[in-house]
């Protein structure tokens, strides 16, 4: 009878302090691809969320690699279990728009929970990408990127180059990876993501189509031509720095940045998201600088595309879900939060606000270089410069990479390579075309 009497008592003394009893939390699931520094990054956000309130609960969950987890994602929503949110990487956003059922706006979701939802606030160039031909934003901006180049300043200076300067021009990288390989480098200049790097934003910082359609924005006829003369002439020069050591492929996706952090490789192009990494691991001085171009081709330098991933919200859940997704994402928006993800990662800062908000802290002026990418995107865009938004694309990147592949081999000129890219590229994009004619 005591005992019972303590347990009643207990629980009205409890009842007291928490104000009867205490209401459920609502999970929201959020499957992603961020590893590593990223991956931690990620956490700390739903952790950061999750503290700030009790109606909600973030529920970070890894899925493999951008590809897999798309797959899965698909899996789990004709199973009737997908996630409430969904990362998506930006070549996945053809097929995710025309996956109309599967998706809700996030702008809908934003506007049904009562939330303000300006896409205007967002760097022009991050919102016209997720955002459809009716004007309506698609996906909520999360981890943005663009390419850029990244140097080892202490290799640099073993070479007898001055490490404040790095080389702006591709005639320059070719230089600068001769003198680095005449030091003793083995690995004086790769590549990460080869086919956004070397291709599609090639494309594009050289004002020139990598596929027809305004690169695929005008609607689902583009075609690529990623085989014209300039797109040869670039994968030419990089088979031959290949063939003289200068140039060493390491491999697909991000798989060639672990290469840079450990010091072999000296000289790297890839996602401004990699800057997380390498502040944190490198051992060695390193400087950030915009893409290499050719200096005779007109107009150019022009400007990046958008790389990295936006998060997608799923349909067939329930509304106070969706109201913990709003909640959520606009916590994800705070100026502050964005500020301060865009310094910890190298990941764009998508708001002009967060933006300002950084350049006012004296980040950039302190890490120089750390403003590169926000810096080739705010350029004014052409009609071949503003993004590329293919269908069929996850399979048109792999594409990219297998003829790639060959000419690094020596199995394949460029000029065969980049045929069969549009030849191959092509047939899938005729099928998108087909699949998704309304």
């Amino acid at each position: 009878m005591r005992q019972r009497f303590t347990r009643i008592a207990t629980a009205v003394a409890l009842t007291a302090v928490f104000g009867g009893t205490a209401q459920a939390q609502t999970d929201i699931q959020w499957w992603h691809s961020m590893t590593a520094v990223n991956g931690e990054w990620v956490n700390d956000l739903a952790k950061q969320f999750n503290e700030r309130q009790k109606d909600y609960r973030i529920v970070p969950t890894f899925k493999g690699t951008y590809d897999e987890s798309m797959t899965a994602a698909i899996a789990a929503f004709r199973a009737g279990n997908a996630p409430h949110i969904l990362q998506v990487f930006e070549v996945g956003t053809a097929t995710m728009m025309a996956s109309k059922s599967a998706i809700v706006p996030v702008g809908q979701v934003m506007k049904d929970a009562g939330y303000k939802f300006d896409p205007s606030v967002y760097i022009p160039a991050v919102a016209g990408y997720y955002t459809a031909p009716n004007g309506q934003m698609l996906s909520f901006p999360f981890n943005s990127s663009t390419t850029v180049f990244y140097i080892n300043k202490d290799a640099f200076k073993a070479a007898g180059m001055d490490a404040s300067q790095p080389p702006t021009t591709w005639p320059e990288v070719a230089l600068a990876a001769a003198k680095l390989k005449a030091s003793g480098h083995k690995c004086p200049f790769t590549t990460a993501w080869q086919g956004w790097t070397q291709l599609e934003s090639f494309s594009t910082w050289h004002n020139v189509e990598l596929a027809t359609q305004r690169n695929g924005l005008g609607g689902a006829s583009a075609r690529l031509v990623a085989n014209s003369p300039l797109h040869v002439r670039h994968i030419e020069n990089l088979s031959n720095m290949a063939k003289q050591g200068l140039f060493v492929y390491k491999g697909r996706a991000n798989v060639p940045e672990a290469s840079f952090v450990s010091g072999e490789c000296a000289m790297i192009s890839t996602s401004s998201g990699f800057y997380g990494n390498v502040a944190k691991n490198a051992k060695f001085a390193y400087g950030l600088a915009t893409l290499p171009y050719y200096p005779d081709v007109p107009g150019a330098p022009q400007n990046t595309v958008i790389g990295g991933a936006s998060l997608w919200v799923l349909s067939g859940k329930k509304a106070p879900e969706y109201k913990g997704v709003a909640a959520f994402f606009d916590f994800l928006s705070n100026a502050d939060v964005q500020s301060a993800s865009h310094k910890r990662t190298g990941y764009l800062p998508i708001t002009m606000a967060a933006f300002k908000l950084t350049e006012q802290s004296g980040f950039y002026k302190q890490n120089p270089g750390t403003d590169t990418a926000v810096n080739q995107m705010i350029r004014k865009t052409t009609d071949k410069s503003r993004g590329i938004r293919l269908g069929n694309y996850v399979q048109i990147r792999a594409i990219e990479d297998e003829e790639l592949e060959q000419v690094w081999a020596g199995k394949k000129s460029a000029k065969e390579a980049l045929d069969a890219v549009v030849k191959r590229g092509n047939e899938l994009l005729e099928r998108f075309e087909k699949a998704n004619k309304s």
